[in-house]
């Protein structure tokens, strides 16, 4: 199976494909707890933007995916409420 940076829909499930494209540009946000567990387990993890993969690299080289900034505003805006 070739990585093609998309999702696949079968039937009802939306199942991702994990990628080495544009989205490995970006610095990614996740969960706190969810990036804990794959530091301890090597289990991937998913960004806020969909992105599925296990974090390896040192995310400061990197711009911030501007999907994931854009999903945090929205979370930091509805908080502050």
């Amino acid at each position: 199976m070739t990585d093609t940076g998309t999702t696949t829909e079968t039937g009802t499930t939306t199942v991702p494909v994990l990628d080495d494209g544009d989205h490995d540009r970006f610095a990614h946000y996740v969960v706190q707890d969810d990036l804990a567990r794959s530091k301890a387990t090597g289990e991937p993890v998913r960004a806020l933007c969909g992105k599925i993969w296990t974090p390896e690299r040192d995310p400061k080289r990197y711009p911030v995916c501007p999907t994931c900034k854009e999903i945090a505003a929205r979370w930091e805006t509805r908080g502050s409420n």
